[in-house]
């Protein structure tokens, strides 16, 4: 090969691979794997599910984008991000390129299950490769697999990985490399007048040849109530699908159930012919075990307080670190451009503008990473099921699905993708009720906030008070979330609840790898918005703070900041905080913070800050700062009642126009995202009135 000649493998067509399974069969964790840092996470177009998607190469550099689906136990789906996989799998999906081949994720200890979608899926004639996942598991509990007798019942390769050990990994690439991946030897059997069915819909279908046969498979297995739904769009489809449908009820058969019956039917020769498991073993499993200790109504929750207490202890304690070596640095750039750059207002702008705006929310990185690294582990070790399986019963009682505690879970980490997650519950009335009371769950925007607060309000006590402080913040949104959906439930969203099936995930040991890339990942959203969205808010603060100038150049700080656009900003909400005891220079940070909670830190660093002054190391920090701010009468502005009371408002109100945003797109409404805001924002105020104003009737101040 000369010097100017590039690698074949660089001309080489780009393959577009979807990875598929049902939930918790390590799916994502292939997908990690084997993408490992290039990764991008995004939305599926027009709608708010997310989307993984990532790039790796064969074992000769083919490149190759691999997507990673919703997890789906069918392609009948029941829930909206069911709808997108399958979706995607048929080529329907607006945007996305069409595929050339999928992987379809089996979790080996429970074959049976699995192979229901892997039916399906061999409907689809595509290059398809199963992953034989967590074979190690599967062994340990004594069930041996033949793999090469399961690939002659499939048709298709298998690949006998454990994935959380990268195990298995070189054969799947050299699976995916291959020049032309073969499609399904075979497609499982079904009965003979519901294939004929099949064919004739097929023809009338309007849909490309390789997807018009699982189409019309798809469609003739349809309730009458979702054919109603399709009616208005695709009329002659409908009648097609009713006309075939009337013909197999006029000969004895309902096609879904008939379907239904043959597919188990061929899924339990396929598993007679490929598995061995041994004589049932007396006692108990390890999970079980496990279970009886982990769920058990009064150490369940012992063992659940005690990781949320060790997380938060953790993110006072192992962050501060890290969090002094970000501040010092902060400092010390700041000092450094204070002493160099001749004054201006470019100086003035970055100095005290951007270093505090941005480095004031950059501080917290370490916390974040530390939250998402515990709820890595919770999710990876298969722990985070139990968690939903003991809040079914609070759950239950406020009226919600025990499915909505993984929304209201991951809302913990965003409220964002928290809302997207509710398009796992089935039922409208409860997905609504859901996304209404998302917000309540802490998200790690407030993490920042009560940081500050609590530094403010206890500057000298142990990372343990602080931790209970924490704790107390994250179990008052808990705890109002489900009075709030019980109102819901009981007023504007009535319905029946319906029961939680949910699948207990054996316990396994959690991959370092997907926690790191995880947090690499959500470190990496939270640095990014630091630079975007805090980046921008921070110079348009600074310049609100700025300008307009005072006439004369011996007006104090305090009169130029309350003549300055931000000050009159101020100044118009006093009057409806000042009975939570709140001033003008706070009503800022509230108003600024509606774009982003934690921009609040940002906003007090420059409303502190904007003298103009030299920084250096040795310069007070924001805590201290506030806590020596004083009233025109001498009083403290950060009493322990305004710090309490602050926090509390952060806990209930909405104050995240991201999220507002999202909430219309899931609702298709506006209705939603205004009684959300309106009911937020008012039960924050009386929140912080009840603290303020409470406590001063008790005698506190």
């Amino acid at each position: 090969m000369s010097a100017v000649e590039e690698p074949p493998q660089l001309h080489r067509k780009l393959r577009h691979i979807a990875i598929a399974g049902n939930p918790n069969c390590g799916k994502s964790t292939i997908f990690n794997a084997l993408t490992g840092l290039r990764q991008k996470v995004g939305n599926y177009p027009g709608v708010t599910v997310e989307r993984k998607v990532g790039r790796f190469r064969g074992i000769h550099g083919e490149p190759m984008s691999l997507l990673d689906l919703p997890g789906s136990y069918s392609l009948q789906v029941r829930a909206p991000d069911e709808a997108v996989s399958r979706d995607v799998l048929l080529g329907r999906e607006a945007g996305m390129p069409p595929l050339d081949a999928v992987i379809a994720v089996v979790d080996a200890s429970n074959l049976e299950r699995n192979l229901y979608l892997v039916a399906q899926l061999l409907d689809l004639n595509l290059p398809m490769v199963v992953v034989l996942n967590m074979v190690d598991m599967a062994e340990k509990a004594g069930i041996h697999i033949d793999v090469e007798a399961l690939e002659a019942e499939l048709g298709v390769p298998v690949i006998p990985v454990v994935a959380t050990q990268g195990k298995g990994l070189l054969a799947l690439k050299t699976a995916l490399s291959r020049e032309s991946l073969p499609q399904p030897a075979h497609r499982p059997p079904m009965p003979e007048l519901i294939e004929r069915e099949v064919r004739l819909l097929a023809e009338k279908l309007p849909a490309k040849p390789r997807v018009a046969f699982p189409e019309a498979l798809l469609l003739l297995t349809l309730h009458d109530r979702v054919l109603e739904d399709l009616a208005e769009h695709n009329p002659e489809t409908v009648d097609a699908v009713h006309a075939a449908q009337e013909r197999l009820r006029a000969a004895g058969i309902d096609p879904l159930c008939a379907l239904v019956e043959a597919r188990y039917e061929w899924i339990n020769t396929v598993y007679a012919n490929t598995v061995r498991k041994p004589a049932k073993r007396k006692g108990l499993s390890f999970s079980d075990r496990m279970d009886r200790f982990l769920t058990h109504r009064i150490w369940g929750w012992v063992v659940f307080l005690g990781a949320m207490t060790l997380m938060f202890l953790s993110i006072f304690t192992l962050a501060q670190i890290p969090m002094d070596w970000i501040d010092a640095g902060i400092h010390a750039l700041a000092g450094w451009l204070g002493h160099h750059l001749p004054p201006s207002q470019v100086r003035d702008l970055l100095v005290d503008g951007v270093i505090p705006g941005v480095g004031g929310v950059l501080i917290f990185l370490p916390q974040i990473m530390i939250l998402y690294f515990f709820l890595g582990l919770l999710e990876d070790s298969g722990y985070m099921a139990r968690a939903a399986f003991m809040m079914d019963r609070f759950m239950s009682m406020v009226g919600l699905h025990g499915k909505s505690f993984i929304p209201l879970l991951s809302s913990f980490a965003c409220a964002i993708p928290g809302i997207m997650a509710a398009r796992t519950v089935e039922n409208r009335q409860d997905r609504i009720a859901t996304i209404l009371v998302a917000p309540l769950m802490s998200c790690s925007a407030r993490i920042p906030v009560y940081t500050l607060m609590i530094a403010v309000l206890l500057p000298g006590t142990s990372a343990l008070v602080k931790a209970g402080m924490m704790l107390g913040l994250y179990l008052l949104g808990i705890v109002t979330a489900f009075l709030v959906a019980w109102f819901f439930k009981k007023t504007f969203l009535k319905s029946e609840t319906s029961m939680l099936l949910l699948e207990l995930p054996p316990y396994r040991k959690p991959s370092l790898r997907s926690v790191a890339l995880c947090m690499k990942e959500r470190a990496g959203l939270f640095v990014t918005r630091a630079g975007t969205v805090i980046l921008s808010l921070s110079i348009l603060l600074w310049a609100l703070v700025t300008y307009p100038k005072p006439a004369t150049p011996d007006t104090s700080r305090a009169d130029a900041m309350a003549q300055s656009y931000a000050g009159r900003m101020g100044r118009v909400i006093e009057p409806a905080i000042r009975p939570l005891g709140y001033d003008w220079k706070i009503g800022v940070g509230l108003i600024s913070s509606f774009a982003a909670r934690e921009v609040f830190v940002g906003t007090m660093a420059i409303v502190y800050n904007i003298d103009g002054a030299e920084k250096d190391a040795g310069s007070p920090t924001l805590r201290d700062t506030m806590r020596s701010e004083l009233r025109p009468d001498g009083t403290p502005v950060f009493t322990p009642l305004v710090c309490i009371g602050l926090m509390v408002f952060y806990v209930l109100a909405m104050q995240c126009i991201g999220t507002v945003a999202v909430v219309h797109r899931e609702t298709n409404s506006w209705r939603w995202p205004v009684i959300q805001i309106a009911l937020l924002t008012t039960l924050a105020w009386v929140g912080a009135f009840a603290v303020f104003q409470g406590g001063h009737l008790l005698g506190f101040h």
